[in-house]
């Protein structure tokens, strides 16, 4: 017989979502558990391996293109009809705008309002917050990041979520959500390695366990075939298998996000490393298994085209592509701080031997970086690369915006890089309050949800917000779950 435990909040996941939502629902006077599925030592999903970056100027303000970003990526082919009604008033919008999928402005309006506030309190559990380097060489936003990234931010929070009495179940799975006759949530049914078949009884539940970028079955239904062609970017990923996100799908709940992408990262596929990302491609040209171009390398600032020019790469045979350049690499100021993988780069005296060396085809190979070479302007105008300098190629393709210089010079560097997937977009509508909605637009009570479980992204990655995500609706949904319902 399964073992039951009755609580006020029961949150699913111990990220900094988790966390969040945890320690706002005690601070409120809740009676808090929180199962996690990993064993303690791995707690903290991906925010543990994150640094931790935020879009902000500083920890009171966040930055300037905080929510024109995410106007700008709210969805191909956005409907008219969707986005005049959301102008009103949201007590006038139907429930089909309620529910749509897209990140609508009443959400993100709240998130860019509540971001300051959240850093605040988490300044009084220790956190501090400072403009930190990065390892992008170009941007085009502010950022800030955590002293001690993701990792600072989860014991601060776990060590306030213990002072307040918050019980902790780990290696601890949820298999299903509980309802009443009425459809409300009101509990949990799980299994734990260590005390087997588990039912947690909650007022409310906060589900806080991630995407599906563990979850293979579901990264092929969503993405399609290119699914076997990435993996998560940190240990932490691969243990968000997504079972929350279907269960509450599966009890009506709004999809939310663009279900078939994901924010993506270049790695160097040969590294165990945690984001062992390879960011020095605009400076080079990146080479598929045929030995060809396939992608514009240097569009604008490197923050803001590589989660789209990854995720290329991952489309590419075999899902890896290698970025090439060569000695004149050391003309750009700190270029080493690009790359974060702990293996060296792939070398050799000439190109062909490069080719050889990686197991291109050496005449497609040499054919294509000749015709590179005879697209790219006059040596003389290159500036050092920290700018958009404009040099762009002519007369090839794809073409090359900026950076544009000829690979002649030896000896020849290459890494490898692959789409590593640091979250899923797809997965729950959610309400200022962090309430889950249901496919009519209307709260499903007792369910709310916080972190990479809730859906706000499409197209292209408003970096710098996910960490932020997860404080600032974490907090919200353990607040709501601790006075709804009481």
């Amino acid at each position: 017989m399964a073992k039951v435990s009755n609580v006020d909040v029961l949150v699913v996941g111990h990220g900094v979502a988790g966390l969040s939502a945890a320690v706002s629902a005690a601070q409120a006077g809740a009676a808090v558990a929180v199962l996690e599925r990993a064993p303690f030592e791995d707690f903290g999903g991906n925010s543990r391996w994150t640094e931790a970056y935020m879009r902000m100027k500083n920890d009171s303000e966040v930055s300037d293109d905080f929510e024109s970003h995410f106007a700008e990526n709210a969805g191909a082919n956005p409907d008219p009809m969707i986005l005049s009604e959301a102008v009103s008033e949201y007590s006038h919008w139907p429930s089909i705008v309620k529910a749509h999928g897209f990140p609508d402005p009443e959400l993100i309006s709240f998130f860019a309002a509540e971001a300051p506030s959240a850093l605040a309190w988490l300044k009084q559990f220790g956190c501090r917050f400072e403009p930190m380097p990065i390892y992008l060489l170009t941007q085009n936003t502010t950022r800030i990041a955590s002293v001690g990234g993701g990792l600072a931010i989860l014991e601060a929070l776990l060590k306030q979520a213990r002072a307040l009495g918050v019980e902790f179940h780990y290696n601890t799975t949820a298999k299903a959500l509980l309802q009443d006759g009425d459809g409300c949530v009101t509990g949990v049914r799980a299994v734990s390695t260590e005390a087997g078949a588990l039912t947690f009884h909650a007022r409310n539940v906060v589900l806080a366990s991630g995407g599906y970028q563990g979850n293979p079955e579901m990264l092929t239904q969503y993405l399609g075939p290119k699914a076997s062609n990435i993996r998560p970017v940190a240990r932490g990923g691969y243990y968000n298998k997504g079972e929350c996100i279907r269960m509450a799908l599966d009890l009506g709940a709004a999809p939310a996000g663009e279900f078939g992408s994901y924010h993506a990262e270049p790695v160097d596929p040969r590294s165990a490393m945690a984001e062992a990302v390879v960011f020095i491609y605009p400076y080079g040209v990146l080479i598929n298994r045929n030995g060809s171009r396939f992608v514009d390398e240097a569009p604008g600032t490197v923050d803001a085209h590589y989660d789209n020019i990854t995720r290329a790469i991952g489309e590419q045979p075999g899902g890896v592509a290698y970025v090439i350049f060569d000695s004149k690499v050391n003309d750009i100021p700190r270029w080493q701080t690009s790359i974060r993988s702990d293996q060296p780069a792939i070398q050799a005296d000439s190109l062909p031997e490069l080719a050889r060396k990686l197991g291109l085809p050496v005449d497609a190979f040499i054919s294509t970086i000749d015709a590179y070479n005879a697209a790219c302007p006059a040596p003389d105008a290159f500036d050092g690369g920290m700018t958009l300098d404009g040099l762009s190629t002519k007369g090839v393709w794809p073409a090359k915006s900026n950076h544009a210089r000829t690979i002649e010079a030896g000896p020849f560097s290459a890494y490898p890089i692959i789409s590593a997937n640091c979250f899923t977009f797809g997965g729950l509508k959610v309400d200022t309050q962090a309430r889950v909605l249901d496919t009519d637009g209307r709260a499903i009570p007792g369910l709310l949800a916080a972190g990479e479980t809730v859906g706000i992204y499409h197209q292209v990655y408003t970096g710098s917000t996910s960490v932020l995500r997860g404080i600032v609706f974490g907090r919200r949904a353990g607040k709501t779950a601790a006075l709804e319902r009481a």
